[in-house]
């Protein structure tokens, strides 16, 4: 609400000199309608699919030792629990370290998504563009989420007066 309030004000003290044209879209819209959008996003979700498969394997590995472990602790020798434990410990770890390497922030997910959907958004983003300035838009900004200005004209860029102020 905050970053609203920011934007609004920022109109405002804009729309001071000049009438400003300001559009907006719903990019959640956008991404269900759009094919290719669609067709990443399977895509996606079939490597995800995938990875969850063998997470699940690798869960179900582990959930088995521990429970062999659980029935026959007390009859094995202090050697061979301990032995058993470090096992566990690592399939623990191997669970933990495939989680982040395929979920992880920056993990193949995250990879992959960049991959598959920056063809879509790029061909998003340039159609943006091309209806903003047919339509002599000064503003356009995303309302499926956090206000996010996705075309601004570079005569409202006021980012080198700010530097230059803060010097």
């Amino acid at each position: 609400m905050k970053k609203l309030a920011i934007v609004l004000f920022a109109l405002s003290f804009l729309s001071i000199n000049a009438q400003l044209k300001i559009g907006y879209i719903d990019s959640d819209t956008i991404m269900e309608q759009l094919p290719e959008a669609q067709d990443a996003q399977k895509k996606i979700d079939a490597q995800i699919q995938e990875w969850q498969e063998e997470l699940n394997k690798l869960e179900r590995e582990w959930k088995s030792m521990y429970d062999d472990y659980e029935r026959r602790k007390l009859s094995m020798s202090d050697q061979r629990r301990a032995e058993v434990e470090r096992e566990l410990v690592a399939a623990e770890d191997k669970i933990s370290a495939f989680r982040q390497e395929k979920f992880g922030v920056e993990g193949e997910l995250f990879k992959k998504q960049e991959e598959v959907m920056k063809p879509v958004q790029n061909k998003v983003f340039n159609a943006i563009k091309e209806v903003a300035e047919e339509e002599e838009l000064d503003f356009v900004f995303d309302r499926s989420g956090d206000i996010i200005f996705l075309y601004a004209k570079d005569e409202y860029d006021i980012t080198n007066l700010v530097l230059e102020k803060l010097k």
